[in-house]
């Protein structure tokens, strides 16, 4: 009875896909308690009242650890048969877990410096932390490295001038995380405020603004109200490359900056003003800024600085480049085979829109966005 006991579990894990029974060995009868106990050892760990329970083998695979080197013994207590550590038990959880899966994760919720103090008392190195959390520490250890900064120039500084060097990180850190002062993050609401107004104005001036006498077609808010359109455009571009500038001067590497797409994004945002501003009543060269204009819809974009989603999101993509890449062409050669099938078979009816397979590919691509 007590054998059918010990292999039960293993049969219900296989039912429900545990342990594919079927196609693998059988594991090996359960060790008798005498033989693990002269290869292994349960150790218990009293971490500041909470107790904790593992096998020695678990803990020495970390020999240049504390717990997994003979060190440990200086915490053992005799008259209770356990390892006794004046620490954090929250965090002591996530270093026991580290010895037991070989992963260390970084809790967003603690406090990094009391983090870092428990990994150097138990001889854990940061950088073992796994992918899966080491942006997060990174991020929290270098804003904490800038505010401990920031801290020590006010205390320091008060009273003398700043270094021009000191001037121009500190309008950088400024830039890229706005919540460091006041002053940033004043600039921050007000370049965000200045990008949704010149999104909303590109949209409004399009709209009818009612019909004027002598001519058919209504006349939109932008033609009607071109003054006060202009005037909003102009203030919006003066802050936009007022920060562009200030980003290009406080930036660490300027070739870099000049080179990012965020700062691409932010010379097409405003190139189309200055351009305008230099274009005649030509015809055709107006024409060419009418044009030129829709790069004003980049400006859009622009939210990507103020919004860290948007930014996760444009990683994203980024990491998934590959895959976004082979779903595209996989598309194509859809939209491609099915418009053939479609030209070929509807080519010999009469009044048939299919006239050629590049005009069949309207239908495709919307049959296959719409209904699938």
């Amino acid at each position: 009875m007590a054998s059918v006991a010990a292999w039960l579990p293993f049969a219900r894990a296989a039912a429900i896909g545990w342990v594919p029974i079927a196609n693998q060995p059988l594991p090996e009868p359960p060790v008798a308690r005498d033989r693990r106990r002269a290869d292994d050892e349960k150790l218990i760990i009293n971490v500041s009242g909470r107790k904790f329970e593992t096998w020695r083998n678990t803990v020495e695979k970390y020999p240049d650890s504390l717990l997994g080197s003979n060190e440990r013994d200086f915490f053992y207590e005799e008259d209770t048969k356990e390892y006794f550590f004046d620490r954090d038990p929250d965090i002591f959880r996530h270093i026991l877990n580290y010895y037991r899966t070989g992963k260390l994760h970084y809790p967003k919720h603690e406090c990094l410096t009391s983090y870092d103090e428990e990994l150097a008392f138990f001889g854990i190195i940061p950088d073992v932390i796994g992918d899966c959390c080491y942006e997060d520490y990174r991020d929290r250890k270098r804003e904490n490295a800038e505010r401990l900064l920031d801290d020590k120039m006010s205390e320091n500084g008060e009273g003398t001038l700043v270094p021009l060097a000191s001037l121009r990180e500190k309008m950088w850190r400024a830039f890229e995380n706005p919540h460091t002062s006041t002053a940033a993050l004043v600039f921050y609401y007000v370049t965000g405020f200045f990008i949704a107004v010149s999104v909303l104005a590109n949209v409004a001036e399009t709209v009818s603004c009612g019909e004027v006498p002598g001519k058919a077609e209504p006349l939109p808010c932008g033609e009607r109200y071109e003054v006060i359109f202009f005037c909003l455009d102009t203030a919006c571009v003066m802050i936009f490359t007022a920060e562009y500038l200030l980003r290009l001067y406080a930036a660490p590497d300027r070739c870099k900056f000049v080179r990012s797409v965020m700062s691409i994004i932010d010379v097409v945002a405003i190139l189309p003003y200055y351009i305008g501003l230099g274009i005649t009543d030509n015809d055709d060269v107006s024409g060419a800024f009418v044009t030129l204009r829709v790069f004003r819809v980049c400006r859009i974009f622009k939210f990507s600085r103020h919004s860290q989603g948007l930014r996760i999101l444009g990683y994203t993509l980024k990491s998934c480049a590959k895959e976004l890449g082979f779903l595209v062409f996989s598309l194509a050669m859809a939209i491609i085979i099915f418009a053939t099938v479609m030209f070929y078979a509807e080519k010999k009816q009469k009044g048939s829109t299919f006239t050629s397979i590049p005009a069949s590919f309207w239908y495709t691509i919307v049959t296959m966005t719409t209904l699938g």
